[in-house]
């Protein structure tokens, strides 16, 4: 979270904290040692580095996105399939 706010330039105390749900994990971390031992795999990017690229991408993809949290996209999605039999 420091990360994400050091790079769009914002202070640290936008970040808030909330309880954890009942039953929730507390972590969500995985060892990455058994499918680099037996594949020889390992990622090609680090995560802060990977999280550097994705602000990065966003930022300079605003009309990608800005399109789907205005509305115009559920708007436009509502026309296109809201009338169709839904089916499950």
């Amino acid at each position: 979270m420091r990360l994400i706010c050091k790079e769009l330039g914002k202070p640290e105390s936008l970040i808030t904290y909330v309880t954890d749900r009942k039953g929730h994990d507390m972590r969500y971390a995985i060892d990455p040692t058994k499918i680099h031992r037996e594949l020889g795999w390992l990622p090609e990017t680090d995560f802060a580095d990977g999280i550097r690229k994705t602000i990065r991408w966003y930022l300079d993809n605003r009309a990608w996105w800005e399109e789907i949290v205005s509305g115009e996209y559920q708007e436009y999605y509502e026309r296109m399939y809201g009338k169709r039999d839904r089916k499950v």
